[in-house]
């Protein structure tokens, strides 16, 4: 008798497991914005990040983040985070202090969803932290600015193969491309549109996700990597083009003040952590 208690038991929580994750790959009603963390960086100098030598010598940890738009008409992935096969190594790190606890795989496998599941991929820039499990969802459509997908197919990258072989998969993939500097309205109704902001790489974008309750939030690439970047207005020594990079900024900031986004600097742990903890969704 106790044994077909525990039995029943058992096959009750698994059906309430493949139950919630049955909802959870429906469609939703309205827009959802979940923050998946794709993994971890420290390093002991920053100074890459300014080029007036303000964080030379200065030790710097940065978040990783992969988001999930989960939108009526379809589910956008935007930037995919490091390569998830690091949390395959010994203590789930990577030379250079790169740390994924979880893979992204297993993290959208919890909201019941797989990489084919996924309708649209977007990412803010071909940097290998953004573009790093990108061959996943080579069956997504990538939508993607022109020049940066000169950038990331341009013989300088190929020439890295465990870098390229991270996202070549996608040279493929249906594609949709980004001409010129307008946005690009990912489901037709105004609710996400990438916003073009050249400057750290030639094709590099911010996202603009409209909820109803939260209100906008500006996801925000690589236009800042460090909180005081921001108000201090530093380019990382390493961008493409520094005039472009201000220009971006400028940009960033006005749509800012004319929405009254939540600006979410990627790379900074304590934006991220403010977001609900995943698998809870910002609405």
């Amino acid at each position: 008798m106790m044994l077909r208690l525990l039995a029943s038991a058992v096959a009750a929580a698994l059906l309430g497991q493949a139950g919630a994750a049955q909802a959870a790959k429906a469609p939703p009603k309205g827009v959802e914005l979940y923050a998946l963390d794709c993994g971890r960086l420290t390093m002991e100098n920053a100074d890459g990040y300014a080029d007036d030598g303000a964080y030379k010598g200065r030790s710097a940890t940065m978040v990783v983040p992969c988001y999930l738009v989960r939108h009526p008409k379809g589910d956008l992935l935007w930037d995919t985070g490091v390569p998830q096969t690091i949390a395959d190594l010994p203590n789930r790190t990577a030379p250079g202090g790169i740390v994924v606890e979880r893979k992204l795989t297993d993290q959208l496998a919890e909201l019941g969803l797989a990489p084919a599941d996924i309708e649209f991929l977007s990412i803010s820039h071909s940097h290998f932290d953004h573009i790093g499990n990108a061959g996943l969802f080579a069956a997504s459509t990538w939508i993607v600015d022109a020049d940066e997908r000169a950038h990331a197919f341009r013989p300088a990258a190929r020439s890295n193969a465990q870098g390229f072989a991270a996202y070549s998969a996608l040279e493929t993939a249906k594609t949709v491309l980004i001409e010129g500097d307008g946005d690009h309205d990912v489901f037709g109704d105004g609710s996400v549109r990438i916003v073009q902001t050249p400057g750290h790489t030639p094709g590099h974008a911010v996202l603009l996700v409209k909820l109803k309750s939260a209100g906008p939030v500006l996801l925000t690439g690589d236009m800042w990597h460090i909180a005081e970047s921001r108000p201090q207005r530093r380019v990382p020594r390493f961008n493409t083009d520094r005039a472009q990079t201000l220009k971006s900024m400028d940009k960033v900031e006005a749509l800012a003040r004319e929405t009254g986004a939540r600006v979410v600097l990627q790379h900074v742990p304590a934006d991220f952590d403010a977001l609900p903890k995943f698998p809870k969704p910002l609405r």
